[in-house]
């Protein structure tokens, strides 16, 4: 579903696109008036998608409350959508967490994790679903076999045994997309996100076909500030390449984001060449010597909180390394020191990392590729007809690879042949949380030592991520080519000596 333009990524985009426009265009006396008018301007005459228009736009209400950066409505209590819209109409406002939230009234209360058996069944002489169940759960009625629930274990026997494929295997679309199992359920059925587990990766968002799961935005408070004229320098995750249409190359996606108000445009691969070369040094000094068993890199912020999360033990084992996001929000703080820095990228846990405590991340917005198509459509900005003076020149292909899966080990691996020739290079990757854990059990036992171990939440990469325009093939496809024309193709060692503190 991730590859399909669906109904789902549309209503989102209009969300995001009658956001932005109030930020652009609301001045402070119809402010709340427009806000509270978004739900009508997107659903009109009458529902298409649920059995009710009231219910539509009631769905639609808390859509706009998280594009805004709010949390939700309470269910029992009389709220206004624009309830509590002072603390967010501001430009410095962050993310109240939880980031990602199940819109109640969105949720279709889908079954937990069950198998049953559908009209396929032929009640055929053998029953091997019956005589492979452990648990004896499987009995034949008239003929046709029915599974009891309350005894079923959920093992799938029956399943992987069925001559006719006629027993089901009933889940949770955002529970099977979640790999730490954060999905439970509420009083009444309905999806519930543990936020004790969750690491905001966004997958169960992006596999729900209800679009019952969103995270939160800050699309508003970022067209305010460009409104006001304010000095704002955008950074570009290296997954930009391909999200905008085939057209949109590097330069005219420049041009766009300063005809959007940017002051200025970097490439976030700057910071992952600054990234590459300091772990390439911290592995040969401290992996390769045995100081430490093995290396962990950090540029995905799911894949460090799952490690916190889950395995507390290899907090030592992680990088400490500035991410590219951060590394790149430094270097233009040095340059631009009033400026204010948004990230543009596929993540929706960079809006986390952006407001965490423990280290100062030096980036004031951080929105999507999605959001930023619908800022583009509101100030009705075509960025394949724009025409800019210059490129984007910041970075190497190495850094540029970082956007998909096994692009931050390879790029420390080149660096490590390019400059450390004598060190031998042990490297493991993993993409997708579930695989994540897997991995870091294996790290856990003692089975990887000497490794430099890569982790992506998102399977196939940051080009995957929940805030993407276009399938993973496609834009990993651009990507190579982008890579390969880079007239640079490795960092020299010296970024490893910038300070950035």
């Amino acid at each position: 579903m991730r590859s399909l333009d669906t109904n789902v990524k549309r209503i989102r985009h209009k969300v995001f696109k009658e956001i932005a426009r109030v930020g652009f265009e609301s001045e402070p006396e119809t402010l709340v008036a427009d806000i509270e008018a978004i739900p009508y301007h997107i659903v009109q005459e009458r529902a298409t998608y649920r059995e009710s228009i009231y219910r539509e736009r009631a769905v639609a209400s808390e859509r706009v409350r998280l594009a805004m950066g709010m949390s939700l409505r309470p269910e029992n209590a009389a709220v206004h959508i624009t309830a509590g819209l002072e603390a967010s109409n501001i430009d410095e406002k962050y993310y109240e967490p939880p980031l990602m939230q199940v819109i109640p009234s969105a949720c279709d209360a889908c079954e937990p994790k069950m198998y049953e058996v559908s009209n396929m069944c032929r009640g055929c002489v053998a029953h091997p679903c019956k005589e492979v169940c452990p648990k004896g759960a499987i009995s034949i009625v008239k003929g046709k076999s029915i599974i009891n629930q309350e005894k079923c274990i959920k093992c799938g026997k029956c399943k992987s045994v069925c001559p006719y494929d006629a027993i089901a295997k009933k889940e949770r679309p955002c529970a099977r997309a979640c790999g730490v199992n954060a999905i439970e359920s509420d009083e009444l059925g309905r999806a519930k996100i543990n936020n004790e587990k969750c690491v905001s990766c966004g997958m169960c968002m992006v596999n729900c076909p209800f679009g019952a799961i969103s995270d939160k935005s800050q699309i508003f408070q970022l067209a305010h500030a460009l409104k006001e004229g304010k000095q704002i320098i955008a950074e570009v995750a290296p997954a930009f390449i391909g999200q905008f249409g085939p057209d949109v190359t590097p330069k005219k996606l420049k041009a766009a984001l300063q005809e959007l108000g940017f002051a200025d445009v970097y490439e976030v691969a700057l910071g992952a060449d600054i990234g590459a070369v300091a772990e390439a040094h911290h592995y040969a000094e401290k992996v390769s010597t045995g100081e430490l068993p093995f290396l962990l890199t950090s540029c995905c912020p799911s894949w460090s909180m799952l490690a916190k999360k889950f395995f507390p033990d290899m907090i030592g084992n992680i990088s400490q390394e500035l991410t590219p996001m951060v590394a790149t929000a430094r270097t233009i703080k040095q340059r631009y020191p009033e400026a204010h820095v948004v990230f543009i990228g596929p993540c929706a846990s960079k809006k986390l990392e952006a407001s965490r405590k423990s280290v100062r991340s030096d980036v004031d917005f951080v929105i999507t590729f999605e959001e930023l198509a619908g800022m583009f459509e509101a100030k009705g900005i075509h960025p394949e007809e724009c025409q800019g003076e210059s490129s984007l020149h910041n970075a190497t292909a190495a850094g540029r690879g970082y956007a998909v899966a096994g692009g931050v080990a390879s790029a420390v691996e080149s660096c490590l042949h390019e400059y450390y020739p004598e060190v031998e290079v042990h490297i493991e990757h993993a993409e997708g949380l579930a695989e994540c854990k897997k991995i870091l059990t294996m790290a856990k036992a003692g089975k990887l030592k000497g490794c430099m171990i890569e982790g992506m939440g998102c399977p196939g990469g940051c080009m995957a991520g929940a805030g993407t325009n276009v399938p993973l093939a496609k834009a990993a496809a651009d990507l190579k080519k982008y890579k390969k024309d880079s007239s640079r193709q490795l960092p020299p060692p010296e970024l490893a000596e910038i300070h950035l503190d």
